[in-house]
């Protein structure tokens, strides 16, 4: 599981701009906020510079990776460079809305 949100809400340390839904992220999931796949252009890295930025969050590309975020929108963003990167992953389209809400999933802060 790869977040796409920044590290302040992956934290638990920003509050959720949703009313009601909790702060932090889900166990095991590892965070990588779509700003850093992208250039300082705006336009999407490519090629090994690509494959770092996934690497260097931790993420093994030779596992399954499924992506989300706080709505299912930005975690399209790790979706379409995994796919540039030749990988197939899954989004969560529920994302944090769904599990951080109060009857959702366990929560981890930290």
């Amino acid at each position: 599981m790869v977040d796409a949100r920044g590290a302040a809400r992956f934290r638990g340390e920003a509050a959720e701009p949703r009313p009601g839904v909790r702060s932090g992220h889900m166990p095991g999931a590892l965070n990588l906020p779509y700003g850093s796949l992208l250039n300082p252009d705006g336009t999407m890295k490519r090629g090994a510079a690509l494959e770092a930025a996934f690497t260097d969050a931790g993420i093994d590309l030779d596992r399954p990776v499924i992506t989300t975020c706080g709505s299912g929108v930005t975690a399209a963003i790790l979706t379409l460079g995994l796919h540039e990167l030749g990988r197939t992953s899954r989004l969560y389209d529920g994302s944090w809305s769904e599990w951080g809400a109060p009857e959702g999933g366990p929560v981890v802060t930290g």
